[in-house]
């Protein structure tokens, strides 16, 4: 696995702070909003595609896809999960992967201050992102023969055997939940409960999934995006199509020499491979790192 390092002119390196620096008060933002619930605000009615935490009680907004775990697993059709998804998706792809989403901002401050990155090759890296829409797969076959099964005699021995997964397959495992939820619960309960009385297999688990996420985050940026989110595999399988995108200028474009724009994705879109036109890559996530590093200002956010 090669290392890809960038360096970046005087102008340019500042431009490229600025939007990032811009993007983590964003990111700061939201992550305080979506907890303000902790100071009575009402929650919204609203399911994000992100990932945050759907057992923290104090939180103002909802997970898709945990909302949809649970609304297939009621048999009820996940018309709002669906409809969040779908619409964010069309609009503006995955761009609250990369500007709002709590986990995808902790990815990013692991990266801090790195100047280069671990790298597969694209063959390798474009395998791998198929795994994401595996999980997805898997997920849903779960909670859809979850709901079916209660039409069956033997359904309730079908749920129970399941247990905590019955109402989230992922949601049980999910390292957000287990960062933003399960972790703050445990400091909060060892003042009160022997910690040899709160570890059970599936704690030991939950962290095994959450070190490992974080630790892979620390050498390629955005791995657990990249390659293991089902709620970014759900967003990228309508964000093709969405009205925000980027153009390329050819024109101006130097990339037989430069190949910046490429080397400065956290997410590996192959940018001088794809469409000038306009791209629409189910990995972008719009950080906009291509078009703050380009020296010759050839990438340029595109709507619609």
């Amino acid at each position: 696995m090669k290392k890809i390092k960038y360096n970046l002119p005087v102008k340019l390196k500042s431009l490229f702070i600025i939007v990032e620096a811009a993007r983590k008060i964003v990111q700061i933002l939201f992550f305080a909003i979506f907890g303000l619930a902790l100071w009575s605000l009402p929650a919204i009615p609203i399911a994000l595609p992100i990932l945050f935490s759907s057992g923290l009680p104090f939180r103002t907004i909802e997970e898709a896809l945990s909302l949809m775990q649970k609304m297939i697993y009621e048999s009820i059709f996940p018309w709002l999960p669906l409809a969040s998804i779908i619409i964010f998706g069309v609009l503006t792809g995955r761009l609250l992967c990369g500007w709002i989403c709590p986990l995808g901002f902790i990815q990013d401050v692991l990266m801090l201050g790195k100047k280069g990155s671990a790298a597969a090759s694209y063959k390798t890296h474009k395998s791998f992102t198929a795994t994401k829409y595996l999980i997805l797969g898997i997920i849903l076959l779960i909670s859809i023969s979850l709901s079916l099964s209660q039409f069956s005699a033997q359904g309730s021995i079908y749920r129970t055997y399941f247990g905590v997964f019955a109402q989230g397959p992922f949601t049980a495992l999910s390292p957000s939940d287990t960062l933003f939820s399960v972790l703050p619960r445990l400091l909060i309960d060892v003042y009160f409960v022997p910690i040899y009385e709160m570890i059970s297999p599936l704690l030991i688990v939950r962290l095994i999934i959450l070190i490992a996420v974080l630790a892979l985050a620390i050498y390629i940026p955005r791995a657990w995006c990249r390659y293991l989110c089902p709620q970014g595999a759900l967003l990228a399988l309508v964000s093709r199509f969405s009205l925000l995108g980027l153009r390329r200028e050819p024109v101006k474009c130097i990339k037989a020499r430069c190949h910046i724009c490429e080397d400065v994705c956290p997410m590996k879109v192959p940018l001088l491979s794809l469409d000038w036109e306009k791209i629409t890559d189910p990995e972008c996530i719009y950080c906009l790192r291509c078009v703050t590093s380009c020296p010759t200002k050839a990438v340029k956010p595109k709507f619609p």
